[in-house]
C-alpha cells in the first residue's frame, strides 16, 4: 500500500533487507572498512554475515564510519523529492554521532523543501532494538496514525525499549575499550559472560558478570521477566539478534517462548550487522522487548 509519509532509519536497525522492504521502511547504509578496504553496511548483501565474523575471528581489522552530512542530504533529498514528508530515526547518540549529521542535513533539506516536514529522532537504541522501534512505528502508520502522531509517540516511548545482551567472546569488547584488558583476560579464563544493557542515555553499560554461557542464557530471560511490560504476561513482540552464534540465540528464544505465552508472534532472530558487529565481534546475543521507561 502507498503511504502519505516515509518512515526511515539507518542500516544499524539490524533488520533484514526483506523485512524493511516488506514494512515499507527506507534506510540509509553506514560504512565500514575491513583491512583498509571500504564496504557498505548493507544488511549482509555485499559480504555475508558469516564471512564477516569469520574474518574478524581470523584477525581482520575493522573500522566503522557513520553517514556524513552530504550523504544524509542526498538521501533525504531523494525521499523528499517524492513529495512526501519524512520521519527518520537514527542510531543512539550514546553510540554514534550520526544523529547530529542527520539533523544538520535535515535542516538544509527543510530549507530546500519548505512545504515538506522532515523529523529526525534519536532512537537511544541500537541493533534490532532500534529495529523493534521501527516495526512499531510501521504498525502505527499502517493503522492510520499521521506523521505528527508517530513522531510524538516515538519521542515519548523510545526509552521503554529494553536491550539486554551478553557475549561469550570478550576479545572485541576489550579491543574497543568497553572491557579492560585484565578483566577480559580473567573473564576468558573463568568463562565469564558479561551481561550488559543500554541505559537511558543510549549507552552500553555492563550490569553483571556471570560465569558460564548456560547461566547467562537463563539470566537474560530473568531480566526480561523482571522488566517487560506485564512481566510473564508480556503480550508484545520480542526481537533478538546474534553475531554468528545462532544456537545461543535460539536457546534464549526457546526459553522466552516457553516463559511468555502471550508473545505477539514468535521471537524474531536477526543478525547483528557489520557496524554494530565491528564493535561486539562474534559471540554476542541480544534480546529486545518493551517495558517500563529506562531510568539509568
Amino acid at each position: 500500500m502507498s503511504h502519505s509519509y516515509i518512515l526511515s532509519c539507518c542500516s544499524t536497525a539490524d533488520l533484514s533487507k526483506e523485512h524493511l522492504e516488506s514494512r515499507d521502511i527506507s534506510y540509509v547504509c553506514f560504512h565500514y572498512t575491513m583491512d583498509g578496504k571500504d564496504y557498505p553496511d548493507d544488511l549482509g548483501q555485499t559480504i555475508a554475515f558469516k564471512d564477516f565474523y569469520q574474518a574478524m575471528r581470523d584477525g581482520a581489522d575493522t573500522q566503522t564510519s557513520q553517514v556524513n552530512i552530504s550523504e544524509y542530504l542526498n538521501y533525504f533529498t531523494s525521499l523528499l523529492e517524492t513529495g512526501k514528508d519524512v520521519l527518520h530515526v537514527s542510531l543512539s547518540s550514546g553510540i554514534s554521532g550520526s544523529v547530529n549529521s542527520a539533523r544538520n542535513a535535515a535542516a538544509i533539506a527543510a530549507e530546500r523543501f519548505p512545504d515538506r516536514k522532515i523529523y529526525v529522532v534519536d532512537s537511544l537504541a541500537a541493533s534490532s532494538g532500534f529495529g523493534l522501534i521501527m516495526d512499531k512505528l510501521a504498525d502505527m502508520r499502517d493503522d492510520g496514525a499521521d506523521i505528527d502522531e508517530v513522531y510524538q509517540w516515538v519521542e515519548e516511548n523510545k526509552k521503554r525499549l529494553h536491550h539486554w545482551f551478553f557475549t561469550s567472546d570478550l576479545t572485541f569488547f576489550v579491543k574497543g575499550g568497553r572491557v579492560s584488558k585484565a578483566a577480559g583476560f580473567f573473564g576468558g579464563l573463568l568463562g565469564v559472560c558479561p551481561l550488559l544493557n543500554v541505559d537511558h542515555q543510549g549507552r552500553l553499560v555492563p550490569r553483571s558478570k556471570i560465569r558460564g554461557k548456560q547461566n547467562v542464557i537463563r539470566e537474560i530471560v530473568e531480566r526480561m521477566a523482571q522488566f517487560a511490560d506485564g512481566g510473564e504476561q508480556y503480550a508484545d513482540k520480542c526481537y533478538m539478534c546474534n553475531s554468528d552464534c545462532y544456537e545461543d540465540a535460539k536457546a534464549v528464544a526457546d526459553l522466552v517462548e516457553a516463559r511468555f505465552p502471550n508473545l505477539k508472534g514468535k521471537v524474531l532472530i536477526n543478525d547483528i550487522g557489520t557496524t554494530i558487529g565491528s564493535h561486539t565481534g562474534p559471540g554476542t546475543v541480544a534480546l529486545f522487548f518493551w517495558g517500563e521507561e529506562r531510568k539509568d
